[in-house]
C-alpha cells in the first residue's frame, strides 16, 4: 500500500531527493567517496557548498548585500542568536504560536521584548492585525507560518524597523521579498532537507552594531568570514538540501510551487469546509497556511475521532495526529507532496462520511 507522509517534520521530500542522496551515500561527486565520510575541506564538498548557496540566492531573488549560510543547531538556536547578535535594549515579537512564544522567550534574556500582539487568547488560531510596532526597538520579529496552529501570512509585511522572519516551515513554498526583510532564518526539515541544518538570509549591514560581546560561535561574522564552515557544517543535509533545490529550480522555481500548493490546500480546505463530519481550527481563509492543514471533527461526532485516525491510517495516510495542544488532525501540504496524496486523504474523508 502506497503511504502518504503528512508529517510536520522531519517531513516528505522530493523522490528526486532521496535517489540523489542515495547516489551521494555511495559515490558523491565521483569522489569514490560516500558523502557520508567526505571532507567538508574537499573541493567535492565546496562545489557543492557553493552550489547550495547559488541556488538559494537564485529561486528567491535575493539582492546584493545579503549573506547566505547553513549552521546547525536548528532554529531554536536562532531565537537566541537573533536577539544576541542585533537586539541593544529592545525588540518587538508578533506571538502567533509556540516557536513564536519561545523566541520571545528568547529575547527577553538579552533586554525589553515587546508582545506587539499576540493570538493566544483563542488558541493562537488567527494573525492579529492593526498593532503597533515601537520605532525604538532593534527588530520586529515574526514566525511566517505556525506548523502547530496552521495559520500562515502569505504577504511580507512592510515595517519601520528591521524585521526578522522565521520561516521554518514555508520557505521556498512562495516568492518571498527578501529586500523587505533584515533576515530570515528557516530550519531545514520541513521544506528543505533532512534534519540538521538551518538556513540563515542576513542583511550584512545590520551586523557588528551590538555593545555586548558575542560568542566567537555565536556571532553571524564568524560563519559569514568562514563561508559557513567556522566548524564543521552538518555535510549530509546540506547535500540533500542542494537536490531539493534543485528539484524545485527544475519544477519551475517557487511561483510555480507556490501554485501547486495553493491548488493542494484549496482542494482539502473545500472538503473540510464541505464534510459535515470536520471543522477548520482556522476560521479566516486568509490566515489558513498552505502548508499545514488543521481541521478536528465537528460538535456532535467527537467519538468519531479515533475511528477516523483508524480508518485514514488503513488507507495508507500517514503523520495526520494533530498536535497534542489542539488535537484532531493536522495535514502538511509541503512542497514535496504530490497532490494525489491530497486527494487521496479527500476521498477518504468522503468515505469516511459516507460510512458513518
Amino acid at each position: 500500500m502506497k503511504k502518504h507522509n503528512f508529517f510536520a517534520g522531519p517531513s516528505i521530500l522530493p523522490q528526486y531527493t532521496l535517489d540523489k542522496t542515495i547516489e551521494g551515500i555511495k559515490d558523491f561527486a565521483g569522489s569514490g567517496l560516500s558523502v557520508l565520510e567526505i571532507s567538508h575541506r574537499s573541493k567535492e564538498f565546496i562545489a557543492c557548498m557553493n552550489d547550495t548557496i547559488s541556488l538559494v540566492r537564485e529561486l528567491l531573488d535575493i539582492p546584493a548585500g545579503y549573506q547566505v549560510m547553513f549552521l546547525g543547531g536548528g532554529a531554536s538556536l536562532q531565537f537566541a542568536m537573533v536577539p544576541m547578535n542585533l537586539m541593544e535594549k529592545k525588540s518587538a515579537y508578533l506571538v502567533t504560536g509556540e516557536w513564536a512564544t519561545k523566541a520571545h522567550k528568547e529575547a527577553k534574556l538579552y533586554g525589553e521584548a515587546v508582545e506587539v500582539a499576540s493570538s493566544k487568547d483563542r488558541n493562537f488560531s488567527y494573525i492579529p492585525k492593526g498593532y503597533p510596532v515601537p520605532s525604538d526597538a532593534s527588530y520586529f520579529h515574526i514566525t511566517t507560518n505556525n506548523t502547530i496552529y496552521g495559520t500562515e501570512m502569505k504577504k511580507d509585511p512592510d515595517s519601520a524597523i528591521p524585521l526578522i522572519a522565521d520561516m521554518s516551515s514555508d520557505i521556498f513554498s512562495r516568492p518571498v521579498d527578501v529586500s523587505k526583510y533584515s533576515l530570515i532564518y528557516a530550519g531545514a526539515q520541513k521544506n528543505l532537507a533532512p534534519a540538521g541544518v538551518t538556513l540563515i538570509i542576513v542583511k550584512e549591514e545590520i551586523l557588528g552594531k551590538m555593545t555586548r560581546q558575542i560568542p566567537t560561535m555565536l556571532d553571524y561574522r564568524t560563519h559569514i568570514k568562514a563561508e559557513s564552515m567556522f566548524n564543521t557544517p552538518p555535510v549530509f543535509a546540506i547535500f540533500a538540501a542542494q537536490q531539493t533545490l534543485q528539484w524545485l529550480k527544475d519544477m519551475g522555481g517557487v511561483k510555480a510551487i507556490q501554485k501547486k500548493n495553493m491548488e493542494k490546500a484549496q482542494l482539502l480546505y473545500d472538503e473540510i469546509d464541505r464534510n459535515k463530519l470536520f471543522v477548520p481550527t482556522v476560521n479566516d481563509p486568509e490566515d489558513r497556511s498552505l502548508m499545514n492543514i488543521c481541521f478536528v471533527m465537528a460538535s456532535g461526532y467527537k467519538e468519531l475521532e479515533q475511528p477516523f485516525a483508524d480508518f485514514a491510517k488503513s488507507r495508507g495516510m500517514v503523520g495526520i495526529a494533530g498536535h497534542r495542544s489542539v488535537g484532531g488532525f493536522r495535514a502538511s501540504t509541503y512542497n514535496a507532496l504530490p497532490r494525489e496524496s491530497v486527494q487521496a486523504l479527500v476521498d477518504t474523508m468522503k468515505e469516511f462520511e459516507r460510512n458513518n
